[in-house]
């Protein structure tokens, strides 16, 4: 099975799990291909609707891995039985449904050692709740797929310091490894940002100045990601 590029880098960030279960599984595709890489002894494909849990089944036996895969109607992490798994994947959704699964999940999760994450929004929230919630992250990874960025990160249970604002906003890891994808992103986004501010200053009222200056300081948190990612951040 072939990914794309977008699952090619949340199944490589799972790499190294034994059981996996994929929350949100839909089509079944991370946990198809790891098995078939050798990469898992065992897996769980768990959906809240029943036409993603149909598609996958589907997929699973026309790959003949229904003996590995079990699929499984779940809200969230609901119906994952304490131990079943080393591994979580939690892709493709929302953020906020990212961190709800998380918390209302919190029981039966406290097995897991490696959650693998790679949330659609709301990122940087994302990142301050692990933190705040008594998770460790360990790695990062940004690809871009189709036209669209895609943040990613593996976290493990445990303490951390706290990040600078734009390490949350932009990630930490990312910016330390001068993450390509990243800076791409960010040079659109520092584009972007000044040609709202252009048209705000043809704007005197009230709102037009406060929402000027949230840019500002937004734009101002980008330039430093930029510095540190492009070669200025080793002069």
């Amino acid at each position: 099975m072939q990914l794309s590029v977008r699952l090619a880098a949340v199944a490589q960030m799972a790499e190294g799990a034994e059981c996996l279960a994929d929350i949100g599984t839909d089509h079944g595709y991370i946990p198809i291909y790891l098995m078939e890489q050798g990469k898992l002894r065992r897996a769980l494909a768990m959906d809240i609707n029943k036409g993603p849990l149909l598609r996958a089944q589907e997929n699973i036996q026309m790959h003949g891995l229904q003996e590995s895969i079990e699929t499984r109607l779940s809200d969230g992490a609901k119906m994952l039985r304490p131990g079943e798994a080393d591994t979580v994947v939690i892709a493709g959704m929302g953020g906020a449904l990212t961190m709800r699964i998380l918390s209302d999940g919190a029981e039966a999760l406290k097995g897991i050692k490696t959650f693998v994450l790679q949330p659609q929004s709301e990122i940087e929230k994302v990142r301050r709740f692990l933190h705040v919630n008594g998770f460790c992250i360990e790695a990062e990874n940004m690809v871009k797929d189709e036209g669209k960025y895609y943040p990613l990160m593996r976290a493990v249970y445990g303490r951390q310091e706290t990040w600078e604002t734009y390490e949350y906003r932009f990630g930490k890891y990312l910016i330390e490894q001068k993450n390509p994808v990243l800076l791409e992103f960010l040079q659109k986004e520092e584009k972007k940002y000044r040609q709202i501010l252009e048209r705000l200053g043809e704007n005197d009222s009230r709102d037009a100045v406060k929402r000027g200056k949230e840019l500002q300081n937004s734009l101002f948190e980008i330039e430093k990601a930029i510095s540190l990612l492009s070669n200025e951040g080793n002069s």
